[in-house]
């Protein structure tokens, strides 16, 4: 769903829609949940095969007109709640059935980067807004209240931006004179900040936009509880399907599907040696990921930055992974930061 700013002139497409139908397997019917609905193509393409159902879910409020359109079609094997990923659970918990898939497509969406007005662009000339939906927080109040230190953490750490500190320092010297209300203003303290672009793919606005949405929205707090309540929610031999697009997303990704599974790399601090298997959820991972192929990102070219994970649940009993929350917990300390 992730896709560059670079990308604005493309439609939006389902990543790898292909592969994850061949994951899923939805030709034999079964219980599906679309975590990240957004335009609806993966949960309208597993619904055209018989005996299944799809729960969706998505923060996003503009997108429940396209989520009633699919109800009326497919009636009771249909249903959307606009809900984010730490309310898994609370969405599933009067099922009578445990899920066959869940499906994550992490970050924003074409749809809300061609909608100019939410300020996700830095092609926009709107507020700095920034939310997916369901946030307390936007990207004005963030860069108009926040401490230089704390944005600067911001924009190194979700960002992974070299010339935070100057940008954090030219933001706040820059709110001094005049509120930074508009993306237009937030563009040109950025291009002041950063010295010349070399690389022509990647605007030198984007590691800034990226670190201010993540932030907003809490992305890895949510990725996170998500995936954990996954783990808890899904039946034995079912699959858990996450697309990501940036670094952050899949290292949390890749280290909870590889440290949780029953090939476990050697031991570390996070996860000392466990002989009783109490922690391991998966089936044998083998740190495994798919890519888009070649004809995919020629039609949709920020494709070219997905990766695809995906395991299989095994019989274990869940227990809460706590040491997930201890590996990453920088992330989760910057994001429930206050003004």
């Amino acid at each position: 769903m992730n896709v560059p700013q670079s990308s604005l002139d493309y439609s939006h497409f389902p990543v790898m829609l292909k592969e994850v139908i061949e994951i899923c397997s939805p030709k034999n019917g079964g219980y599906f949940v679309d975590c990240t609905f957004g335009g609806g193509n993966y949960s309208k393409e597993i619904l055209k095969f018989s005996n299944t159902k799809v729960v969706a879910l998505d923060r996003d409020k503009n997108v429940i007109k396209k989520a009633e359109k699919i109800k009326s079609l497919y009636k009771d094997r249909f249903n959307f709640f606009n809900e984010k990923f730490s309310s898994l659970e609370k969405v599933l918990i009067n099922s009578n059935n445990k899920p066959d898939t869940i499906i994550f497509d992490l970050g924003v969406s074409s749809l809300q980067l061609l909608d100019m007005s939410r300020g996700f662009s830095f092609k926009s000339k709107a507020k700095l807004d920034m939310s997916m939906g369901l946030s307390n927080l936007s990207a004005e109040e963030v860069i108009n209240n926040y401490d230089e230190h704390d944005l600067k953490l911001i924009i190194k750490i979700f960002g992974d931006e070299k010339e935070a500190s100057k940008i954090a320092k030219n933001i706040i010297k820059a709110r001094k004179e005049k509120k930074i209300s508009t993306v237009t203003e937030l563009v040109k303290i950025i291009e002041k900040s950063k010295k010349k672009n070399y690389n022509k793919k990647i605007n030198i606005c984007t590691k800034t936009f990226q670190a201010l949405r993540i932030f907003v929205n809490k992305e890895t707090t949510e990725l996170i509880e998500g995936i954990i309540q996954a783990t808890k929610l899904i039946k034995a031999g079912g699959k858990i399907i996450i697309i990501s697009f940036h670094s952050i997303e899949d290292k949390i990704v890749k280290f909870y599907f590889s440290n949780f599974s029953k090939d476990k790399s050697k031991s570390s601090r996070y996860f000392p040696e466990n002989t009783d298997n109490e922690f391991i959820f998966f089936e044998n991972y083998g740190n495994q990921f798919l890519k888009p192929s070649n004809e995919e990102i020629k039609i949709n070219p920020p494709s070219r930055s997905a990766k695809l994970r995906f395991v299989t649940r095994n019989k274990q009993k869940f227990n809460y992974p706590k040491n997930l929350k201890v590996k990453f917990k920088n992330y989760l300390n910057l994001e429930s930061t206050n003004v």
